[in-house]
């Protein structure tokens, strides 16, 4: 990335990813601000850059038109999790859709370039395994799912059609599971719903038998890949996988949150949700080669990181945290 102080948008800045995207952006020398209309971003996430000179935040719905001067946009702007988009669906397409026009219109307008936080929802349940970018997916538009799968696909589509037609420079990158610090404590993900039932001591809800995989990124890995993408050529536009290829069941992830928390919680099956993919492990070969880039921090390592961050969250809150208990 070049070392010259850039102006940058961040869409969704007060979220779990963009607070630590908009941190990484300061420390890289860069004047940031942060947008977000606070529905899934939390104040907390960005208070402790608020005294930072060259750091401004903005409440504001990115589905209204936003006029701003500004050299680069990561647009992370829409609820990533189940339990937040499922919520109010229709807006969410909306996040997905009508905000990725605001944005690209920003974009053509001051011709910045323009990064779009996709996702790995884009491959649905996929019948090919582990997922390449070129994997076209398989997606329910109908859906309860559909209002984020398919708004991160025709967000997609959108970005793409402005490069072709309006030659803007566009970054794509599709996000596997990502975990870490910040992660709201009820986004209904099995990382911090696990984490937070083991502290609280109670019963950790597994949706299906647990034999489902997951692959799961560290945030401070996938912020590096962020930056290193944003950083390439302009004719390295993505679309382009980031996670971890390191897969796990459900159930063992369970079991290892229960260990390093030393709790005594049980471990409970539910019913499955509809559409829940059964196996979700990126092909990271194209970043391998384009980005050279690949998670370097471990599971267990990331997980103690989390759970120190929720242990000291819920001890704020006042709720009672069983922890480390001697069996």
């Amino acid at each position: 990335m070049s070392s010259l102080r850039k102006r940058v948008l961040v869409t969704g800045g007060a979220g779990f990813l963009g607070s630590h995207l908009c941190e990484r952006l300061l420390r890289d020398g860069h004047d940031v601000l942060c947008v977000d209309n606070y529905f899934t971003g939390r104040k907390e996430n960005i208070a402790h850059l608020l005294g930072n000179t060259r750091f401004e935040a903005m409440r504001h719905d990115i589905t209204f038109p936003l006029y701003v001067e500004v050299d680069e946009i990561y647009n992370l702007a829409c609820p990533a999790s189940p339990v937040h988009y499922q919520f109010d669906p229709v807006q969410t397409t909306k996040t997905s859709v009508v905000g990725a026009i605001n944005v690209l219109g920003i974009a053509k307008r001051v011709k910045a370039k323009v990064f779009q936080a996709s996702t790995s929802e884009v491959y649905g349940d996929p019948t090919v395994h582990p997922q390449t970018e070129d994997y076209r997916g398989n997606v329910n538009p109908i859906g309860p799912r559909a209002c984020y799968d398919e708004g991160k696909r025709c967000a997609e589509t959108l970005f793409f059609d402005y490069h072709r037609q309006h030659k803007l420079r566009i970054k794509v990158v599709r996000i596997f599971n990502t975990y870490g610090p910040r992660m709201h404590p009820n986004d209904g993900r099995v990382v911090s719903n696990f984490i937070v039932q083991a502290l609280l001591g109670e019963d950790i809800s597994i949706y299906g038998d647990g034999s489902q995989t997951r692959a799961f990124c560290y945030v401070d890995d996938l912020i590096d890949g962020f930056i290193r993408m944003m950083g390439t050529s302009d004719d390295v536009v993505g679309p382009i996988n980031l996670g971890n290829p390191v897969e796990i069941t459900v159930l063992a992830l369970a079991k290892e949150v229960v260990a390093l928390t030393g709790s005594r919680s049980n471990i409970v099956f539910r019913p499955l949700p509809a559409d829940d993919p059964r196996q979700r492990r990126p092909d990271i070969s194209v970043a391998n080669s384009v980005l050279d880039w690949s998670p370097t921090i471990a599971l267990n390592q990331g997980l103690e990181r989390t759970i120190a961050y929720f242990d000291a969250l819920l001890r704020e809150t006042g709720r009672p945290v069983i922890r480390h208990i001697s069996i």
